[in-house]
């Protein structure tokens, strides 16, 4: 029992990022960002329609023919021991009018000290979990909508317990190529666990987000705007470290209100240069600024940034996010044109 208690505290603690949605479903690391421009703009960024495959894995609208033959690996030194990476590739066939996706996504947890009931050393464990994705997308005729979905295959190995899953991604987008003018809305993991753990079958994160983004007009900037977790409206919390007490003792709560909801489901980010071989980019996610920022200290929780640099057939990009004064993380990636 204590392994498994050991084991969850460890996996609660390794991923703040889905602090408040976190917890009500199981394969949470599908909803981890799977990019280092993701993680620079801020977190689950879905509006980008280009090159990049590693895009295609959380919105399969994006899927395009710019991804052909490019090959995307990612990876993440995330908080204590925890590491996690993607790795994508996209193909054209058909007479070059199809595109054809595949990813994937895994986690380790790392080691941990196994003990019995009675305190005594067993032998270490381990955490991991991978998932396997195909997608497709298409345009719609006549229009500038494209549709596409993704279909996912989970494995999930916790201790001595394991588990597998299917799950499904949907995505529209519009493009405007008139004003560089992205609009995008997601449905993600959309499914079911095949084997549960043990005998109870749990929920899978299932998530809806929605952005626009756009490349200013005379200016080298284009700027992100996404919305997250809009399944659930209510996704903030009292704090009770924020509790006010008055000198009768009477205690007064952190008051939510309808802006505060609404400011947690934001994640803004923007791009400087972001068609030339190199770019910086910035972002902002209020939900993991607030929910993990420290009372009377300056933590610059929620800031992300990074860049990228192309040096002829491959494109080298870094970012680091910010959670508190004590929780960073390392984001890397390659991109390789193979064509």
């Amino acid at each position: 029992m204590l392994k498994k208690v050991l084991l969850l505290l460890a996996i609660g603690t390794a991923i703040p990022a889905v602090a408040q949605v976190g917890g009500r479903a199981t394969y949470q690391f599908l909803n981890l960002v799977s990019s280092t421009r993701q993680a620079a703009l801020g977190g689950k960024n879905i509006t980008n329609y280009d090159y990049d495959p590693t895009q295609g894995m959380y919105n399969p609208a994006a899927i395009n023919p710019e991804m052909d033959n490019q090959l995307a690996l990612n990876y993440a030194n995330y908080i204590g021991d925890v590491n996690y990476g993607t790795a994508s590739y996209a193909y054209l066939w058909d007479r070059r009018t199809q595109v054809l996706h595949t990813g994937i996504t895994y986690i380790n947890y790392g080691a941990f000290d196994g003990y019995d009931e009675n305190g005594e050393p067993t032998e270490s464990f381990s955490g991991g979990e991978v998932a396997l994705s195909f997608g497709h997308a298409r345009n719609i005729a006549f229009t500038n909508f494209h549709v596409g979905g993704n279909v996912k295959f989970i494995s999930s190995k916790l201790e001595q317990y394991t588990s597998f899953g299917v799950a499904a991604d949907i995505g529209l987008m519009y493009v405007y190529e008139d004003w560089d003018l992205h609009i995008t809305a997601v449905a993600r993991n959309l499914g079911t666990q095949i084997t549960p753990y043990e005998n109870t079958y749990e929920k899978l994160p299932f998530e809806v987000l929605f952005g626009i983004s756009q490349t200013l007009q005379n200016i080298p900037i284009r700027w992100h705007f996404t919305l997250e977790n809009l399944q659930t409206w209510n996704i903030a919390f009292a704090n009770p470290n924020r509790d006010e007490i008055d000198l009768e003792g009477n205690t007064t709560s952190e008051d939510i209100n309808f802006i505060d909801n609404a400011f947690r489901h934001m994640i803004v980010g923007i791009e400087l240069f972001p068609e030339s071989g190199f770019n910086l980019r910035l972002g902002y996610n209020l939900r993991r600024a607030e929910e993990l920022r420290i009372i009377d200290q300056r933590s610059f929780a929620g800031l992300t940034g990074g860049f990228s640099i192309k040096l002829n057939k491959l494109r080298l990009s870094y970012a680091y996010s910010r959670f508190n004064s004590a929780a960073t993380t390392s984001t890397f990636g390659l991109n390789i044109n193979l064509q």
